[in-house]
Order: C-alpha cells, then structure tokens, then sequence
C-alpha cells in the first residue's frame, strides 16, 4: 500500500482490519513501519495538503480532509511554506466566473457557497470580492 502513495497510520489501521488482520499485530507493524521512516504521518499530511491545493481546495476542507484520515494538525504545520490562499481563490475565481466581480446579491451568494463549498473562509471571500470591485 505505501508504494503507491503515502498513507495515515489511520488510513492503514482500517484497511488493514478491513483485510481481517489483527489490531495489535497492525499496531506493532505500524510502529515498525514509523520506526523505518516507512510510514510517515507528517509527510502524509504534507503530500495530501499540497495535492488538495493544487486542487484548488481551501485550508478549511484541507483540516477537515486530513482530520477525517486521522491527522490532528494545524493547517499552518503542513506546509513547509504557506500557499498564497488569496492568490489561489483569485485564480479559481478566474477559472469559474472569469474574473468579473458578481453582478448581483444572488450571483454573489452563489459564488460564497461555491468557495465556502471549496474550504475557503468568509474573510477570503469578502477580500476576494473586496480586490474584484
């Protein structure tokens, strides 16, 4: 499994029960597996966050994403180097609206939902819309 990508200890804890293995025998070989720097939770959490950027997610979907795979971190600890969230939002704005600021409320509220949807915070939004007037 950690060939192809990289994994949560939690990640290989359900796919290994999943596959009728034993808990402490997994337990055990996942301690191993941190021990060998086979199996990092820190580089997990690293390589998902900067997928899920490149994807034009938010850091709020990101620390959800991550929690759900068993990582209790701060978004601001992933990254080695932070990702200009403004300048992500601005080009999918872009990408979806062509850069023209909404023309209405309802237009406007659409466009919230949809960066809300993505994982990106009202502030950022407000700013987005703030530089498109």
């Amino acid at each position: 499994m950690l060939t192809r990508r990289e994994h949560s200890q939690c990640e290989l804890l359900q796919k290994l029960t999943k596959k009728g293995y034993i808990e402490a025998d997994i337990n055990s070989l996942l301690e191993e597996f941190v021990a060998l720097n086979w199996q990092s939770d820190e580089r997990f959490a690293e390589s998902y966050g900067r997928s899920r950027v490149q994807k034009g997610f938010g850091p709020i979907r990101i620390r959800y994403e991550l929690r759900e795979r068993g990582i209790e971190t701060n978004i601001e600890r992933v990254f080695d180097e932070q990702p200009d969230w403004d300048g992500l939002l601005m080009e999918l704005h872009v990408k979806k609206y062509g850069g023209s600021p909404p023309e209405n409320m309802k237009e406007r509220a659409k466009q919230t939902r949809f960066f809300q949807h993505k994982g990106f915070t009202h502030d950022m939004i407000r700013h987005l819309f703030n530089q498109l007037s």
